[in-house]
C-alpha cells in the first residue's frame, strides 16, 4: 500500500511539472533585458543582430525567461504578450502567444 501511495505522489509531482503555465510580460532581447531597458525598436534591432529573445515578466524585479523556441515569438518582439508554455529551469518552451 505504501508503494502505491508513493508512486501516486510521484506521478502527481511529475504531471504538475509538465503542465503548461501562463506568463505575461514583454518580449525583449537578452542584452536589453539584463540592462533593464524596455524599448521595442532597440529590442527588434538587437534580435535582428543576433541577440536571443527573452520574456521579461511585468513588475519591478520581473523574472527573465530564456525562450527555447525562438521562432514561436520572433514576430512579437517588443510587444506585451501572454505566453502559454512549459518552464524548465529558466527556459520557457512557448506553446502559444496572445
Amino acid at each position: 500500500m505504501k508503494r502505491i501511495l508513493a508512486l501516486m505522489a510521484i506521478m502527481m509531482l511529475v504531471s504538475s511539472v509538465c503542465m503548461a503555465g501562463e506568463y505575461t510580460g514583454y518580449l525583449s532581447d537578452k542584452k536589453c533585458a539584463n540592462a533593464k531597458a524596455a524599448h521595442a525598436g532597440c529590442a527588434k534591432n538587437c534580435v535582428n543582430g543576433g541577440q536571443p529573445i527573452v520574456l521579461v515578466e511585468e513588475g519591478e524585479g520581473g523574472k527573465v525567461y530564456d525562450i527555447h523556441n525562438q521562432d514561436a515569438v520572433k514576430d512579437k518582439v517588443g510587444e506585451k504578450v501572454t505566453v502559454t508554455g512549459k518552464l524548465s529551469g529558466s527556459s520557457l518552451h512557448v506553446d502559444s502567444v496572445k
